[in-house]
């Protein structure tokens, strides 16, 4: 049974590594730009049924809440990605980090530190591709935040988030490599997404409260969405501030 959600609409997936920017990088971009953001699941990790903070629970213990955890950011994504689809008036959706993060970053992080064992690794590997080929919205491009990890460790300590404030830069550094080797040098990745156009967007600088680095990106954002088959259509309904 494929996804039965039918749209003209774009999916374009915002990626990066922990402590890039991206939540902030999505409501500056909503500032200039008339599309719909969907942002990551995280209140749902924060609060399983009201009492358990799964995301809490994997970082103080990630050799037991590995799979686990791993195995509800897949299911939680996606619905909220074909929630906000349902729900979509404009022409693109953006969409913070997706389910192929998971698979070639977090996931495959696991496994190789030794927190996921040889056994869910593959198990996780099977029902993935399974599902992703069965019922998920296949991406129309991916951005992706390129940020040094250094920079990343800096800005995880200056927003003071719970649960991810003592991510050590190893893991970050760990993390990051695997960003490159799936949207930079596309090792390993599915045919489909090898064929996918990314955009990187060094993000090393302070866009937060730089209106110059912010209006560079959102020009290239535009510029980006142009490979679309509708893209004259999705111009005209994207622009909300001239630049």
């Amino acid at each position: 049974m494929k996804n039965t959600i039918e749209s003209n609409q774009k999916c374009i997936i915002v990626e990066g590594n922990i402590g890039a920017g991206k939540t902030t990088f999505l409501k500056m971009v909503k500032k200039y730009l008339n599309l719909q953001i969907v942002y990551e699941p995280l209140d749902k990790w924060q609060n399983v049924n009201g009492t358990e903070n799964l995301l809490a629970q994997f970082y103080q213990d990630t050799q037991r809440w590995a799979y686990t955890f791993q195995t509800y950011a897949f299911v939680t994504r996606v619905l909220a990605q074909e929630e906000g689809a349902r729900n979509n008036p404009y022409a693109v959706q953006l969409l913070e980090r997706s389910v192929y993060s998971d698979r070639y970053c977090f996931a495959r992080n696991c496994f190789e530190m030794g927190t996921m064992t040889a056994l869910e690794w593959k198990l996780y590997q099977e029902w993935f591709s399974w599902l992703v080929e069965s019922y998920t919205i296949k991406p129309d491009g991916f951005i992706y935040l390129q940020t040094d990890p250094k920079v990343c460790k800096q800005r995880i300590v200056s927003r003071a988030r719970k649960d991810d404030e003592d991510v050590p830069l190893e893991y970050l550094e760990k993390l990051h490599q695997k960003h490159e080797e799936w949207l930079v040098h596309k090792i390993g990745v599915m045919p489909y997404l090898k064929e996918t156009p990314v955009l990187i967007l060094p993000c090393d600088k302070d866009f937060e409260n730089d209106i110059a680095e912010q209006e560079k990106h959102v020009e290239k954002i535009v510029e980006f969405l142009k490979f679309s088959q509708n893209s004259n259509e999705i111009q005209k309904q994207i622009t909300s501030i001239t630049l």
